[in-house]
């Protein structure tokens, strides 16, 4: 998680910093439904490098809004999860949703 003195003043900013990136949302958004796994999330977010993918998920677990867990097991299985905090961007990653749905609509007529 970062400090304070990381973090810019305005409070759109630091989530703009948190989750500004188009592959953090479309990730958020797929871990709202349930936990899943990097493949399954690679497959899914197409387009996505794993590269891109391994670099989100580390700086999301990081900052506190996912949580990894590792399953003793072989082959390993690894999955991805909204933390509390992560948990707490539901409304926002609604609304976002709400409005895409909304101006969608509005681009049909």
């Amino acid at each position: 998680m970062k400090t304070k003195r990381e973090l810019p003043e305005c409070p759109v900013a630091t989530t703009v910093q948190l989750i500004g990136s188009k592959w953090k949302l479309l990730i958020l958004r797929n871990l709202m439904n349930r936990p899943w796994r990097f493949n399954e999330l690679r497959k899914d977010l197409e387009g996505i490098s794993q590269k891109v993918l391994t670099d989100s998920l580390r700086s999301m677990e990081q900052d506190g809004l996912i949580t990894r867990t590792v399953y003793a097991e072989v082959p390993p299985r690894v999955e991805y999860a909204l933390s509390e905090l992560g948990e707490s961007m539901r409304p926002i990653i609604k609304s976002m949703e709400a409005f895409g749905l909304n101006y969608k609509s509005l681009s049909d007529n």
